[in-house]
């Protein structure tokens, strides 16, 4: 007689089991698993890569905050021996600048646009860090009535790094937004995260030439409640030219 439904759907269960599963198929299952389980493991290789280099930054940033502490002790404490002696306390002098261009490009004599392009000030309001010495000291002079400059504190640099810091690589400006940025570009000279660079560019390390060359020109804004005169120099009332310790009021108002 007719068969069962019952038998039919028995038939039908055990044709579905006996079935084998492609080579193709299983080939792939085995290649997917074997990516997936390498992803996994350089995954987790790079966290704890990730986790050994916060410590080492944290332990270096921990350093420079005393370094900086004890410097600022030495210095207060220099001060109060030489007070106490009936003497004066003479600073060391700056090792590095900070340069403001002011003014545009109307009616710039060529050596001084020349000057002006080998300190990286193309534009109104770019600024730079110059380290000190004779022949900077001689240009920064000659280009005064299109500049201004002083020596910034540590909270200028740190600031001006972390708000308007951009580097460049591969020709190209690209903003600071990890540390690996710095590390790819700085790495060899044992500058690997943020607080690295504003200590280098700070205490004007070994280094410096390489970290300020990483480092492009800042672009300010105005400063707010604009300038007093720009064609005047700043012992007269006006804002071009030095401006020593002063200019990190003015940054404050750039930034």
């Amino acid at each position: 007689g007719l068969p069962l439904p019952e038998d039919r759907l028995g038939g039908g269960i055990m044709s579905a089991k006996s079935a084998t599963v492609p080579e193709s198929i299983l080939r792939k299952r085995k290649t997917l698993e074997s990516i997936k389980a390498d992803r996994e493991a350089k995954r987790l290789q790079l966290k704890s890569k990730r986790a050994e280099k916060r410590k080492v930054i944290f332990k270096r940033a921990e350093q420079y905050v005393k370094e900086y502490r004890s410097l600022e002790r030495a210095e207060i404490r220099n001060r109060r021996v030489a007070k106490e002696g009936g003497n004066f306390y003479l600073e060391a002098e700056p090792k590095v600048a900070l340069v403001i261009r002011i003014r545009g490009i109307n009616g710039v004599d060529p050596k001084t646009k020349k000057i002006l392009r080998l300190l990286r000030l193309r534009q109104i309001h770019n600024a730079t860090f110059v380290r000190l010495n004779r022949a900077t000291i001689k240009m920064l002079r000659l280009v005064e009535p299109y500049v201004t400059y002083g020596y910034p504190n540590l909270k200028t640099v740190r600031e001006l790094i972390y708000k308007r810091g951009f580097g460049k690589v591969n020709k190209q400006r690209v903003a600071i937004t990890d540390n690996s940025v710095i590390e790819e570009k700085l790495g060899k000279h044992g500058i690997i995260c943020v607080e690295d660079l504003v200590h280098e560019i700070y205490t004007c390390g070994p280094h410096f030439k390489q970290a300020n060359k990483f480092l492009w020109a800042f672009k300010l804004s105005s400063p707010k409640g604009g300038y007093k005169k720009k064609t005047i120099h700043f012992v007269e009332g006006g804002d071009a030219g030095n401006r020593e310790k002063y200019i990190n009021k003015f940054v404050q108002r750039m930034i």
